[in-house]
């Protein structure tokens, strides 16, 4: 439990990120300094590298969703449960194809109403708009 009377939102995929990210930021500090182009490209990379690792973390339920949380997940090493279906205000789990709240229709043949008493035309989705031959 934490002792403060709110939800901080700290997660060990936003802790693991902003360490990542923050030597990231210090090594194209420090490729600024010295006007370093690799140091540049290799800190923006390892910046990078920490957004992809909170991304993959909070999928793996290491990182919490939108909005407040009930008090008993407060604590930071408490995993997220629902991460496998997704959050529905959630870029990251959109992003991963979680979380849409729609389910999709399986893809099969779409039925065209005949025209004038003809027999009915039935085409895959993707030829359904078309009128050549």
């Amino acid at each position: 439990m934490s002792a403060h009377p709110y939800d901080h939102g700290h997660t060990v995929a936003g802790w693991t990120g902003f360490g990542i990210a923050g030597a990231g930021t210090a090594v194209v500090g420090f490729g600024i300094v010295t006007v370093s182009g690799p140091l540049l490209v290799g800190g923006a990379s390892i910046a990078l590298a920490g957004l992809v690792v909170t991304w993959v973390l909070h999928l793996a339920g290491w990182g919490k969703p939108p909005g407040p949380r009930p008090r008993e997940q407060w604590g930071w090493r408490v995993r997220d449960l629902s991460a496998r279906q997704g959050h529905a205000r959630c870029l990251g789990c959109r992003l991963a194809g979680r979380g849409r709240g729609t389910v999709r229709a399986a893809a099969g043949p779409v039925v065209v109403p005949a025209a004038r008493g003809d027999v009915p035309d039935t085409r895959s989705p993707a030829g359904a708009g078309r009128t050549d031959g």
